[in-house]
């Protein structure tokens, strides 16, 4: 019995490969949290099957601007704990919300750690990349991220961000720089609705 029971968990072994590939959470953990800042160029593939590129950056904790080429030329901000959409063809302010309540706040906090309970609700992956879906534990309501990471070294890829309607938004990275001296300019909400305004 004991046996059969050993030959069986082989057989698993062997037909869940992604399992035994996929990237440790608490190795991911450690390399979101090895940098706070980072600039990328991206696509984005929205709901509706329309695809946009821009460049990204970040800073952590609770920073990040899209900045959308053209024809769209829109930008996206997050900072002071909001999230700012900001039409080039409108002079209205911006739309804002809350950031705590998008799934991108995940991978903006000060201390990453996917390892808590219930954060992560998906953890897959293959020879090639692992996937991490993850929520906020206390308001699972507000949408989920997946993140999608190559290892050796372990590198982040894309996301795909569901929000609370059930529409998925996907980002696609390319090389990702991190490291980089950006000014806090770029992550402020106020400053960038002032200069609008006097343009």
């Amino acid at each position: 019995m004991k046996r059969l029971a050993l030959c069986l968990a082989l057989w698993v072994a062997a037909a869940a490969p992604g399992l035994a590939d996929r990237i440790p959470l608490s190795r991911v953990s450690a390399y979101l949290n090895s940098f706070t800042t980072a600039q990328a160029d991206f696509t984005q593939v929205n709901a509706d099957g329309s695809i946009s590129t821009g460049r990204l950056s970040l800073q952590r904790p609770g920073r990040a601007r899209f900045e959308y080429d053209p024809p769209n030329e829109g930008l996206v901000i997050a900072g002071g704990g909001q999230v700012a959409i900001f039409d080039a063809k409108s002079n209205q302010p911006p739309e804002k919300y809350p950031l705590a309540k998008t799934p991108l706040s995940i991978i903006l906090q000060r201390n990453v750690d996917l390892t808590r309970a219930r954060m992560v609700v998906g953890h897959d992956g293959d020879a090639t990349s692992t996937r991490v879906v993850a929520q906020d534990p206390e308001h699972p309501e507000y949408g989920t991220i997946a993140l999608v990471f190559t290892g050796d070294p372990v590198e982040l890829r894309q996301w795909v961000i569901t929000d609370d309607t059930g529409q998925a938004t996907t980002v696609i990275l390319g090389e990702m720089k991190t490291g980089v001296d950006l000014s806090a300019r770029l992550f402020s909400i106020v400053q960038e609705t002032a200069a609008r305004i006097q343009d």
